[in-house]
């Protein structure tokens, strides 16, 4: 199964970077226009080009089967990069992959070493929050580099936008799916440095079911946020940034309804919740209703982003969710809920 994963991953990547590479399209799965990006003042890390070298690393925890890593790395490979393994890759230590000591080693390493371009995680789980102390963060400030990953690398991702003050991007992790809304969008942004206006709906050009606006409304703002669960478990430390005026992202995966309301109330409670400027809340994959009361997630974002008084939409096209399309955390977007849009205005890579 996993060795279809990883062929279906290479044809996937190799058909649309051709196809993107050769015709310069302006269109694709999950990507619908590609207009100019403006300017920036601070640093950003550079863009990709095929034949980079990019690091490997394991923030959180091991992969199920330690032997995928070589399915891992021809992934990495069919995207036109050379993958670098990091030291401690393979190593576990109970549910992590490695000492909290090994993983931030590794990633400290990558941001040391010249020759890597950008890190990607290899997998997600649980401990990338661990690590946060123990990052060389004088370092990652000097030196920007993509991060790419999701699911628990959120911890990083908000980490990076509240100290390193680069863009980091929200998108698959090396060792998942990376069928082609995933791959489009991942390549407007990290490879052509465009600011691409990205579809928050699964299905280009037709109804989505799962899509439901709450409030329609267009608003500007840094986009924000990642998985809900490790999110909220960062409120109240130095590692969450102020997402005052921010475009608020969020999903999740294997979590009931009521404990989905636990941890929006948590961001409401806390106050966080009201400083968003808009909110997009994606899937929440295998998050059915107890039989016995039959709410559900969308009854709970109903209520919690309904009287905000804000743009706000859920159902989008993020999250666990075969096709999820790559954010770039940290950039500042225009989000039209009633259209289903959100429009990079900058780029994320010089």
């Amino acid at each position: 199964m996993q060795g279809n994963v990883a062929r279906a991953n290479r044809r996937t990547i190799l058909k649309t970077a051709q196809g993107l590479a050769l015709a310069g399209a302006m269109a694709g799965a999950g990507v619908i226009a590609a207009p100019a990006a403006a300017a920036r003042r601070r640093p950003l890390p550079p863009r990709l080009r095929m034949g980079d070298t990019v690091g490997l690393v394991e923030p959180a925890s091991p992969l199920d089967d330690p032997s995928r890593i070589d399915e891992v790395a021809a992934t990495v490979r069919a995207m036109g990069l050379v993958p670098l393994l990091g030291s401690n890759v393979g190593a576990v230590e109970g549910y992590l992959a490695g000492t909290d000591e090994q993983r931030a080693a590794d990633i400290n390493a990558m941001y040391a070493d010249p020759a890597i371009r950008a890190l990607f995680a290899v997998r997600g789980g649980w401990g990338s929050a661990r690590i946060l102390p123990l990052l060389d963060w004088d370092l990652i400030r000097a030196r920007p580099k993509l991060l790419i990953g999701f699911s628990d690398i959120t911890a990083l991702h908000l980490g990076f936008a509240e100290r390193a003050g680069f863009p980091t991007l929200h998108a698959p992790n090396a060792g998942g799916r990376w069928p082609a809304d995933s791959w489009n969008s991942f390549w407007w942004l990290a490879f052509a440095g465009a600011g691409p206006v990205l579809e928050l709906r699964r299905h280009t050009g037709w109804p989505d079911p799962a899509y439901e606006v709450l409030t329609p409304g267009v608003v500007e703002g840094p986009l924000l946020g990642g998985n809900l669960s490790v999110l909220s478990a960062l409120v109240g430390t130095p590692w969450m940034p102020d997402m005052t005026g921010a475009v608020l992202f969020l999903e999740d995966v294997g979590e009931a309804p009521y404990r989905i309301d636990r941890m929006m109330s948590q961001l409401a409670l806390s106050g966080m919740l009201g400083k968003a400027a808009g909110v997009v809340f994606g899937q929440c994959t295998n998050c059915s209703p107890d039989d016995a009361d039959g709410v559900s997630v969308a009854d709970v974002m109903r209520h919690h982003l309904g009287a905000l008084g804000v743009p706000a939409c859920i159902g989008a096209n993020i999250g666990h969710v075969a096709g999820q399309v790559s954010l770039p955390s940290g950039a500042r977007v225009r989000l039209d809920a009633g259209a289903g849009t959100l429009a990079v205005l900058e780029a994320i890579v010089a």
